[in-house]
């Protein structure tokens, strides 16, 4: 007699829980995911039309997700807005969005789809995770009914959210985060009126989570990893890359590095608004990435991980990183400090003439210490040192203190920090270090092609940032990119 469908369905998943506490890692999925986008419109679409765009959307998603599972993955994060993409008005996107319980409510819309107002995406949902036993995470709207009891409710009676959404190996809804720092397009949603600390548990360690612009700010990203204690973080992304310091892989990765967590980056594939840049990163390096500015294709990516990274022997050691640059005298004086424009913010630079030396440039209270050594220099490209110690005030609001080396676009000074992809001159080897004012600064290496370079660099627990062994590949930038939280 053949086992019912509920019964097989229950000892598959106890099977796969007893194999997650029987190890120490954990096998994670990103999906990077060529979205289908709506048509432009002024006037909303019906609630049919909306659902079927998401149903195309979700079938590529679940593809992915029955891939992931079967190379036995336990979790897979999607992208921000991958469902239905972007191009709305807070009117136009109303047709796409479902009421979002509390998880509290311990549901499964799987096996119990009538059980609140139709919620066709999240049964959806819920059914992936529980057909593939696997945790599935996902960027959904959430709507929420207010009134004039209310003194911040909206005119037309309703709060709506950027929702990231989790269910687990059974399909049970476990987490739902209302997105806290919206970037400035996104006037379609509200802001929650308190920042959310959203976790979970599982068998393979404690996860946090949060979306896209959340990530350079405290709330709630900082509060998950030093206080909340996380091992790990579930990012999904809508990444527009920005060179040379905020393109998706680059950054992400620096900030595993930087605060000593597992993360989990999926983000959306649109080339045409340099959307790409995904990958599953540890505190000691990537995993695995992939950026892709030359084709519409969507990736999987599947990498093994530390399921509590702080224990692991590879977990890099705490880090004071203005130890050694407050040590040190500072090296010689520049007759020739200019400054240059990097992402609106004015850095203080000085050109690095020699094939090898010690220098330092400083802005405000940061004095950002270089030695290196070029393996041939090279007369066709510059590089410069640079120091920015201020408030970055575009598209938000934050505090950096930043030391880079950088390659400058050409052998013009007033290029230096434009946009570069590709270089040639190779390192012998470097070290930087500054004086930052924050324990929260994140270290970058990126190669020529828009490359990481895992495994090439190390962070001393002075708070050197130096090559290991001689550079592989020409380098585009070397950055300690800090975040002073409190002087936002």
């Amino acid at each position: 007699m053949l086992p019912s469908q509920p019964l097989l369905h229950a000892a598959v998943f106890a099977l796969a829980v007893l194999q997650a506490l029987a190890s120490d890692t954990f096998t994670a999925a990103v999906y990077e995911h060529a979205v289908i986008l709506p048509d432009a419109t002024d006037e909303p679409v019906s609630p049919d039309d909306a659902l079927a765009l998401m149903n195309k959307n979700m079938d590529v998603l679940e593809g992915a997700i029955k891939e992931a599972a079967q190379q036995g993955a336990h979790i897979i994060v999607t992208p921000e807005d991958g469902i239905y993409g972007w191009r709305f008005t807070r009117g136009t996107i109303y047709p796409y969005l479902e009421d979002i319980p509390d998880p509290a409510v311990n549901w499964i819309p799987c096996t119990d789809p009538t059980r609140f107002a139709p919620a066709p995406v999240q049964e959806r949902l819920s059914c992936m995770a529980r057909n593939n036993s696997i945790y599935v995470v996902a960027n959904v709207g959430d709507k929420k009914p207010c009134n004039s009891s209310d003194a911040g409710c909206p005119s037309d009676g309703r709060y709506q959210y950027n929702t990231d959404v989790v269910f687990d190996p059974e399909g049970k809804l476990v987490a739902r985060y209302h997105k806290y720092n919206l970037f400035m397009s996104e006037t379609q949603f509200n802001y929650p009126k308190e920042p959310e600390a959203v976790t979970f548990e599982t068998p393979f360690g404690k996860f946090g989570i949060f979306t896209c612009f959340d990530i350079l700010f405290r709330e709630p990203a900082v509060v998950l990893v030093s206080e909340l204690q996380v091992d790990t973080v579930l990012f999904p992304t809508a990444w527009m890359n920005v060179l040379p310091f905020l393109t998706a892989v680059e950054f992400h990765s620096a900030w595993a590095m930087g605060m000593g967590v597992n993360f989990l980056a999926a983000n959306t594939h649109y080339t045409s608004m340099s959307m790409t840049g995904s990958g599953i990163y540890a505190p000691d390096g990537a995993r695995t990435y992939y950026y892709n500015m030359k084709t519409e294709d969507g990736r999987l990516l599947i990498a093994e991980l530390d399921s509590h990274p702080r224990l692991s022997p590879a977990s890099p050691p705490a880090v004071n990183w203005s130890l050694y640059a407050l040590s040190v005298e500072r090296f010689s004086p520049n007759d020739h400090d200019f400054r240059g424009r990097i992402f609106y913010d004015w850095f203080t630079f000085t050109e690095v003439t020699k094939p090898e030396g010690n220098l330092t440039v400083c802005q405000k209270d940061l004095c950002c210490h270089l030695s290196y050594k070029v393996a041939g220099k090279r007369e066709d490209e510059v590089y410069v040192l640079g120091a920015f110690d201020g408030l970055h005030v575009v598209e938000g609001q934050y505090y950096l203190q930043i030391c880079t080396l950088l390659k400058c676009k050409s052998t013009d000074l007033n290029t230096c920090g434009q946009p570069v992809e590709t270089a040639q001159t190779k390192f012998e080897m470097f070290s930087l270090s500054g004086t930052f004012g924050t324990n929260y600064v994140f270290p970058e290496v990126l190669y020529s092609g828009v490359q990481l370079a895992p495994g090439e660099f190390e962070v001393l627990n002075d708070g050197r940032l130096i090559s290991k062994t001689r550079p592989t590949k020409p380098v585009i930038t070397v950055t300690l990119f800090g975040r002073w939280y409190e002087k936002d």
